[in-house]
C-alpha cells in the first residue's frame, strides 16, 4: 500500500533527527491504518468492525517508569518526588540518539493532531509511531485537523513511540527497559519498551497539566464532562474505574469528553478527540452508548473472542481486567461538537470507596469541596496500573496526582477560585461498595448511581430533607427519585452498625493523616472541611 499523496517537504522527518530507509506514512485514514495493522499482523477485525490489538507485557501504565527531564526550566517548577521522577538531561539526549538510530530502517506512521478543543490553548502534536494501530489510537484520541489546518501545520510537541526499542538501564538511566520520558524544554515525549497506548495520551495530559495552569491560569482537570439541552455543564472527577466515562455517556445529555478537560474563564473544553473506556464486563444493557461506539475505526485492547467466532467476549479477563476500547468521540451519537460548553453548574467527585463508608451521593459545602478535591480519595481498580490486582484504597490529589507535574496546591487554588466565583454545586458520589467493605458488601448498582446524578442535575434534590454524616459532615439526601431510601444511608445498609461507625472513623482518620502534607498551605476555610467525630 502506498502512502497518501502529501507535499514533498513532508516526506521526511529530518527536523526530528529521523532518517529512515523505510516508508513514512503521513496522516493515514482509519481504513488505511486498519489495513496496515492487519497486513502487519498487529491485530484482527472483530464482528463489529473494530480492530482487536494486544499491548504485550504491559497492560496498563507503568508510573515508576515515567520521567521528566530535570533542567533549568523544570528544576524549580516541577513537583519532584515519587510521581514526577527526574531524568538527567545528558541521559535523555543519549537515549534519544539511540532511538533515532533504531528507527533508521523502520516503516513509520506519522500523524499531525491537536490537543485542546479551544484554539486559544491548543497544542499542535506530531506523533511518530512504529505500529499502525498506535497511530490509529492517536487518530481516535487526539483532535483531528482539517486539510486546511494541515497546510501550514507546525508542531508544538512531538511524541516518538517505539515499543520495540528497549532501554539498557545500566547505561541509559532508566529503571528498566520500558520508559516514558517527557522533555518539556525540548518538547518531546519518548516512549519505548511498552506497547500500552495509554502512555501517549497520558503523557500529553501531563504536558498540558504543566503548560495550562502555569502559563495561562487555565485549570486542567482529570474528568469527564457533558452538557444538557439547556446548556447546563456537568463535570465528573475521578480516577480510572470510578465511572467517569460511563456516567458522562448519558443519552439525554451531549458528551463533551470522557477524561481530560480545561476550565478557562468562560467554558469547559475537551483536550481530546475520543474516548478510552474500560470494557470489562461491558454490555449493551448497562452501557449502550459505549457498546454502540465500538464499530469500524474503534480499537479494543487485550480482549479475546468468544471461541469459534469474531465476537468479543467482554467477560474474559485472561490478559487483564484493564481491557479497553478507543474510539473517536463522533462514534457517540450525542457528542458535543465542538467539544466545549459553558461553565459547569454541577461537579461530581466520583470515588470507588472500598470501605463502603462514603454515602452514594452527598452534597458538599465549599470547605468540604476544597478538602475532598485536594484529598482525591478513591480506589485503584484491578489492572489499571501494573501490579494492582485488586481494589486498593488510595488518595490522589485533585483526582489525578499521577498526571500533575505541578504541586497540587496550585490546581486546588485555581479550583477554589473558580468554584466560588461561579457558585457551582459540588457532589460526592460513591460508585464503590455498599453494605460493607470490599469482600463483604456489594458494588453500588449503576442504575441507582445514574438516578441520583440525574436527580441532582434536574434540581430534584434541591428541596428534599438532608441528614449530616456523623464523621464526614457531608449532607445526605433522605429521598431521591428511583432510589430506595435505605440505599441513601450507607450505615443503614450494614448489618453491624457499630462496625460501620468504626470503619467510618478509620477512614476519617486516614483522610486526616493524608492531609498532613498539605496543612502548611491550607486555610482555615479548607481545614473546616475535614472529617470530625
Amino acid at each position: 500500500m502506498l502512502a497518501l499523496e502529501v507535499k514533498s517537504e513532508k516526506k521526511h522527518l529530518s527536523d526530528l533527527g529521523i532518517s529512515t530507509k523505510g516508508t513514512i506514512f503521513w496522516n493515514l485514514s482509519p481504513a488505511e491504518l486498519v489495513e496496515q495493522a492487519i497486513l502487519s499482523k498487529e491485530g484482527q477485525l472483530t464482528d463489529t468492525g473494530a480492530l482487536m490489538a494486544d499491548t504485550g507485557a504491559f497492560t496498563g501504565r507503568s508510573p515508576k517508569d515515567r520521567f521528566i527531564v530535570k533542567d533549568d526550566m523544570t528544576t524549580d517548577t516541577i513537583w519532584w518526588g515519587d510521581i514526577n521522577i527526574p531524568f538527567d538531561e545528558e541521559k535523555f539526549d543519549h537515549l534519544h540518539s539511540k532511538m533515532m538510530a533504531f528507527l533508521k530502517d523502520k516503516n513509520l506512521y506519522v500523524r499531525e493532531a491537536f490537543a485542546g478543543a479551544d484554539s486559544q490553548y491548543r497544542l499542535n502534536l506530531k506523533i511518530v509511531n512504529t505500529l499502525a494501530w498506535h497511530n490509529l489510537f492517536c487518530y481516535n484520541m487526539f483532535l483531528r485537523p482539517t486539510p486546511e489546518d494541515l497546510e501550514n501545520f507546525t508542531a508544538d510537541f512531538t511524541i516518538i513511540c517505539a515499543p520495540e526499542f528497549e532501554a539498557d538501564p545500566a547505561t541509559d538511566g532508566t529503571r528498566q527497559s520500558n520508559f516514558a520520558i517527557i522533555n518539556l524544554s525540548k518538547r518531546i515525549l519518548l516512549i519505548g519498551g511498552t506497547a500500552y497506548a495509554g502512555e501517549m495520551k497520558k503523557g500529553i495530559f501531563s504536558v498540558l497539566n504543566y503548560l495550562l495552569p502555569y502559563q495561562h491560569k487555565v485549570l486542567s482537570m482529570h474528568c469527564s464532562a457533558n452538557v444538557g439541552a439547556n446548556g447546563d455543564t456537568a463535570v465528573f472527577f475521578g480516577l480510572s474505574g470510578t465511572g467517569k466515562t460511563t456516567l458522562s455517556a448519558d443519552p439525554n445529555r451531549a458528551l463533551i469528553g470522557d477524561d481530560e478537560h480545561g476550565w478557562n474563564e468562560d467554558s469547559v473544553f475537551n483536550f481530546e478527540g475520543g474516548c478510552y473506556a474500560k470494557v470489562i464486563d461491558l454490555s449493551r444493557e448497562k452501557e449502550p452508548e459505549i457498546w454502540d461506539a465500538i464499530n469500524f475505526g474503534a480499537i479494543v485492547e487485550n480482549t479475546r473472542f468468544v471461541p469459534g467466532s469474531r465476537t468479543v467476549d467482554y467477560s474474559n479477563k485472561e490478559v487483564t481486567e484493564n481491557t479497553r476500547t478507543s474510539y473517536p468521540i463522533h462514534h457517540i451519537k450525542n457528542a458535543q461538537v465542538p467539544s466545549k460548553a459553558g461553565i459547569p453548574k454541577h461537579i461530581f467527585f466520583l470515588t470507588a470507596d472500598a470501605f463502603g463508608v462514603i454515602p452514594p451521593i452527598s452534597k458538599l459545602n465549599k470547605s468540604q469541596a476544597m478538602y475532598h478535591f485536594i484529598s482525591g480519595y478513591t480506589a485503584k481498580v484491578a489492572g489499571t496500573e501494573v501490579g494492582v490486582t485488586e481494589p486498593k484504597t488510595t488518595f490522589s490529589a485533585c483526582f489525578g496526582a499521577a498526571f500533575l507535574p505541578l504541586h497540587p496546591t496550585l490546581y486546588a487554588k485555581l479550583f477554589g477560585e473558580k468554584m466560588e466565583r461561579h457558585q457551582v454545586n459540588v457532589w460526592l458520589v460513591n460508585t464503590g461498595w455498599t453494605g460493607g467493605p470490599y469482600g463483604v458488601g456489594s458494588r453500588m448498582k449503576l442504575k441507582y448511581t445514574r438516578a441520583m446524578i440525574t436527580a441532582a442535575l434536574e434540581g430534584r434534590l434541591d428541596h428534599v430533607n438532608y441528614r449530616t454524616h456523623s464523621v464526614f459532615g457531608v449532607q445526605i439526601p433522605e429521598n431521591c427519585p428511583n432510589v430506595p431510601d435505605e440505599v441513601l444511608s450507607p450505615r443503614a445498609t450494614w448489618e453491624d452498625k457499630e462496625a460501620y461507625d468504626k470503619k467510618a472513623r478509620e477512614l476519617g482518620a486516614a483522610f486526616i493523616e493524608n492531609f498532613e502534607k498539605y496543612k502548611e498551605f491550607a486555610t482555615e476555610d479548607i481545614l473546616a472541611g475535614a472529617p470530625k467525630w
